[in-house]
């Protein structure tokens, strides 16, 4: 998603453009669609509501399935140390559960209060910080698996290796791809300026 904003217009409306998510490719035109200040925010809502309904399901599966270890018989030959992972793992999950769910209970509280700008930015970083939660409570519920079947320091090293994935995934290659967008950004102006 390539998003720069604009200068206000001659009637003083602010713009920003943006490639449109109706599936027309932006290229086909040679320019992108114009975008008001509001159809942003709509836009930014309706992508936010789309990634809680995808990382929802998934966290309040794993969190189900956390919830339901302590009621195995094998939960009690657990050794101190995996029971206090256990706890920790629960406590993640149940904090990704929260930050994940919350958009939702913002946005109930604040409907037809006229601050979407505010609930977007609020909702996103909730989603963010859900995000970090949720791959905290994976690679704690991992380890606690490896663990029980791979005992030594292999489920460590597993886990661990699955953690950078995630970091890889999740954190760096968005980072990596908006800085390459903002160094290309500037270049990208200076070509259309001759």
């Amino acid at each position: 998603m390539t998003l720069t904003e604009q200068p206000a217009g001659p009637a003083g409306k602010n713009t920003a453009r943006c490639a449109r998510h109706d599936g027309h490719d932006p290229g086909e035109s040679g320019a992108e669609t114009p975008e008001t200040a509001s159809e942003r925010v709509n836009r930014r809502w309706h992508e936010i509501l789309q990634e809680t309904r995808v990382t929802q399901t998934g966290v309040q599966i794993l969190f189900g399935f956390l919830l339901s270890v302590a009621f195995t018989p094998l939960f009690r030959e657990l050794e101190t140390f995996d029971r206090v992972l256990y706890v920790i793992t629960v406590v993640l999950g149940a904090a990704a559960t929260g930050s994940l769910i919350a958009p939702v209970s913002i946005h109930r509280f604040l409907s037809g209060q006229r601050m979407k700008d505010e609930l977007v930015e609020a909702a996103a970083r909730l989603m963010m910080c859900g995000m970090v939660l949720l791959a905290l409570t994976i690679g704690c519920t991992l380890l606690l698996i490896l663990r029980v079947v791979i005992p030594g320091v292999l489920a460590e090293v597993l886990a661990g290796g699955v953690m950078l994935w995630f970091g890889l995934c999740w954190y760096a290659l968005p980072l990596y791809l908006r800085r390459r967008a903002v160094r290309r950004s500037p270049a990208d102006g200076a070509r259309h300026t001759r």
